[in-house]
């Protein structure tokens, strides 16, 4: 209790963070490591629980040519199969005798004509076998537009494109300590009025009950006008930071996540992007400093940003 109270005399903790101050009621981290809330929401039907809008625009890429490449031929052996089913007579210019040929040219006829491209080689007679080309060849129009719209929504949606180091770390600062992480623009991007936030979640026993307590770290540099190079955020460890006092023990030894907000505006999509991410106190390295990332070209006429430096780092004594 005497820690705890140490921590409440000499820095003023948040009251409405957003998650929640019952530690026996979150489990693991807050955040994950690329940003998103560390949540899994129950009680709603599946469907009603996802937006399938935002799946598609964040999944991963693979994930996503694979869902198109998926629905494609399965929306294609789906009309095949019902061409099939009401009788390749029905199909003018198919002339293959086994069942299994017959089937394949049914299908390639469906991909005809969900994608509208209608080759001439086959062509629909009767009423229901022309009915069900037409309903495909709307569906596929629907189809392509859904996709169209997609795939411009993943390319031009605004992101951030900036990488964080691995490990925040303990380092010497001005006679002192600060805690320190490092992030850099890997694109060839241009991002301007960047600004930094940073708020500490820490679990403590408080009246017998453990409790999530929230603080938010003053730094060094809060903004900065450009954000060329990359960019190391200092919290420095003084009598009114949360962290004062902490030695390497503690850090190991408390349940604890620090989590970053990066917010700058991009002058490609004239907009404001947001770039968030974390660290728990074990990804914390107590007693090290950061390498220098960047040096001169040979001829000195440019700046050379070396993002493979991200995450190095030298230990020294504290």
């Amino acid at each position: 209790m005497a820690f705890l109270k140490k921590i409440n005399s000499k820095a003023k903790s948040l009251s409405n963070t957003g998650f929640g101050t019952s530690a026996a009621s979150s489990g693991g981290r807050f955040l994950t490591k690329s940003g998103n809330a560390n949540v899994r929401k129950t009680g709603v039907a599946f469907f009603d629980g996802i937006s399938w809008y935002h799946t598609m625009l964040t999944i991963p890429r693979w994930k996503f040519f694979f869902i198109i490449i998926l629905f494609y031929f399965t929306v294609n052996c789906c009309f095949a199969t019902l061409y099939y089913l009401l009788g390749v007579e029905h199909l003018k210019g198919i002339e293959a005798t086994s069942k299994l040929d017959q089937f394949g040219q049914a299908f390639f006829f469906s991909i005809q004509t969900y994608t509208t491209v209608g080759y001439g080689h086959i062509s629909p007679s009767g009423f229901i076998t022309s009915f069900v080309a037409s309903v495909e060849a709307l569906f596929g129009l629907l189809s392509f537009a859904i996709a169209t719209g997609l795939f411009y929504g993943r390319f031009s949606q605004p992101k951030a494109h900036i990488l964080f180091s691995e490990n925040a770390l303990i380092a010497p600062y001005k006679g002192g300590t600060a805690l320190m992480m490092r992030l850099v623009p890997h694109k060839n991007t241009q991002l301007t009025d960047a600004e930094a936030k940073i708020t500490v979640g820490i679990e403590l026993e408080e009246n017998r009950v453990l409790t999530n307590k929230f603080y938010f770290l003053d730094l060094e540099m809060s903004m900065i006008n450009s954000l060329n190079l990359n960019w190391t955020l200092v919290h420095p460890i003084t009598e009114s930071s949360p962290f004062y006092g902490f030695t390497e023990k503690e850090f190991k030894s408390i349940s604890g996540e620090i989590m970053v907000l990066i917010k700058a505006f991009d002058d490609m999509y004239s907009n404001t992007v947001v770039k968030r991410t974390s660290y728990t106190f074990d990804e914390i390295v107590y007693g090290a400093k950061f390498n220098p990332m960047f040096i001169q070209s040979q001829d000195d006429t440019k700046t050379i940003l070396e993002i493979d430096k991200l995450n190095s780092y030298t230990k020294v004594e504290l």
